[in-house]
């Protein structure tokens, strides 16, 4: 009988331990700690550029905690506010009447912007009244089964706002 109690016990004490979670889904996903988030900011004005064969306009904005370790490990979320809605980048719509993309080049310190028409006829307008934020979520925790790693990118920024806590 003795032996029978024992081993229940230690079979209840298993299942407790089993099923007791580190995440509670307050505190957000492991490894997400130290993310970084900007306020919204006017970049300055944009200038014509040439990228990778493909015309365009562009300006940057200053990110001074884009580290090497965040372009190699991490994930760099940017939005564009505009007109009371927010827009995840790359940004892909038709505006004078031509299909064109915004889109973010991060380096270290600065994030590019670069809006180009897909016709390559002309350049579309890269207005200083556009607000921009941006999202650092450093890597360093490796995914494994139980827990895979997230895709920030497909979240909306409502989503990534909301997850991290973050006043849009």
């Amino acid at each position: 009988m003795k032996f029978s109690k024992t081993l229940f016990s230690i079979f209840l004490l298993a299942i407790f331990t089993i099923s007791c979670s580190g995440d509670d889904g307050v505190d957000g996903a492991t490894g997400t700690a130290n993310v970084i988030y900007s306020a919204w900011i006017n970049a300055p004005a944009a200038a014509a550029e040439t990228i990778d064969g493909t015309s365009g306009l562009s300006t940057s904005i200053n990110a001074p905690e884009l580290s090497t370790d965040i372009l190699a490990k991490g994930t760099i979320l940017v939005y564009m506010s505009f007109s009371g809605s927010v827009y995840t980048l790359p940004y892909t719509s038709t505006a004078g009447g031509a299909a064109n993309t915004i889109t973010a080049i991060s380096t270290l310190q600065k994030i590019k912007l670069f809006r180009f028409r897909h016709d390559q006829v002309g350049t579309l307008g890269l207005p200083v009244s556009l607000g921009w934020r941006y999202i650092l979520i450093p890597g360093g925790v490796a995914a494994t089964a139980k827990t895979a790693k997230v895709d920030y990118s497909k979240m909306s920024y409502e989503e990534v706002c909301a997850r991290f806590n973050i006043q849009p």
